[in-house]
């Protein structure tokens, strides 16, 4: 009995003691996920203020001290550890709300559906923006639960989920395998189009390569662009014009007044090198603005934003 009591007793410690363990590590992960979520806060803040500064004294490489048009990261490094802050023109997306239905239907091509569902999803989204097709309305009234497409402009990019033929996967996004076995992202419909988006020509240095092609950029020209993104900022249109055939004019360098800035922030360990736990936040913001006294206006805000694919640009 003495055995078999010390034998129970002995697993009813191993129990908690491992039950302890297990919530001192989750409560350490949660403790440290939480302070990488409020440096990507300050991040996305800070680069905002680098931004209102403009370039500033230049080193002597020439590289601005704060930010410049046209620079697609900044660097922010803090004692706690350090971000990656994206600027994003929303110029280099397409605007859902006055992209034509011929560039979205080879949009969709593009991000994998089928000709037939690339055509039927196209035509559901010029529908809801204002177009008349009595079979889609009679639909939508019959879902669970029933709703009206409101035929008006999108203000909000997540109502592309309710629409016909825009499944999570599509608007999402998500990973495929490349022929070597390495995960590869793959662009989801969100991160193609903008309700911000001006119209103007595409931002080169943050297009992404599905709207690239969807607007006729030869695929090779597309894959010898996103290598010379890596290797640094591309200045002149110029140095690429010639890569990417009569789709060049849909191109430029820099973007407008509207930015999307995606911080994603790593801890430091106490070893001295960046934790592997990352968070990320999104903020668009119109600078110039003149209904505020700040010079720039928040117009969205994400708290668990998309992960980049992450650049390598994490010094340690």
């Amino acid at each position: 009995m003495v055995l078999w009591l010390s034998a129970a007793l002995a697993a009813i410690a191993f129990s908690v003691a491992s039950l302890v363990r297990s919530e001192i590590s989750r409560t350490d992960t949660s403790i440290e996920g939480l302070r990488a979520y409020y440096l990507a806060c300050g991040a996305a803040d800070r680069a905002v203020n680098y931004m209102l500064y403009g370039p500033g004294a230049r080193n002597e490489a020439g590289v601005a001290r704060w930010w410049e048009p046209g620079q697609p990261v900044i660097l922010l490094p803090f004692p706690e550890g350090m971000a990656a802050v994206e600027v994003i023109p929303e110029s280099s997306k397409f605007n859902i709300n006055t992209v034509s239905g011929e560039d979205l239907f080879k949009l969709l091509l593009v991000l994998g559906l089928p000709p037939e569902a690339a055509q039927q999803a196209s035509q559901a989204v010029l529908h809801w923006r204002g177009g008349s097709q009595s079979t889609l309305d009679s639909m939508y009234l019959t879902r669970v639960p029933s709703f009206r497409a409101p035929h008006a402009s999108l203000e909000q990019l997540e109502e592309l989920m309710s629409v016909m033929g825009i499944t999570p996967e599509l608007y999402y996004g998500g990973y495929s395998r490349s022929p070597e076995g390495a995960l590869m992202p793959r662009p989801g419909l969100r991160d193609c189009v903008s309700v911000f988006s001006g119209g103007s020509p595409f931002d080169i240095n943050t297009v992404s390569p599905a709207v690239m092609l969807a607007v006729g950029a030869p695929p090779m020209g597309v894959e010898a662009v996103v290598n010379l993104r890596r290797q640094g900022r591309i200045r002149q249109m110029a140095a690429v014009a010639p890569m990417l055939g009569p789709a060049a004019g849909r191109f430029q360098t820099g973007g407008d007044l509207i930015y999307t800035l995606r911080a994603t922030a790593r801890l430091r360990r106490p070893d001295g090198l960046l934790s592997d736990l990352r968070r990320t936040v999104a903020m668009t913001v119109q600078l110039q603005s003149q209904t505020s006294p700040e010079g720039f206006r928040v117009l969205a805000w994400q708290d668990n934003a998309a992960a980049p694919p992450l650049f390598n640009v994490w010094p340690n």
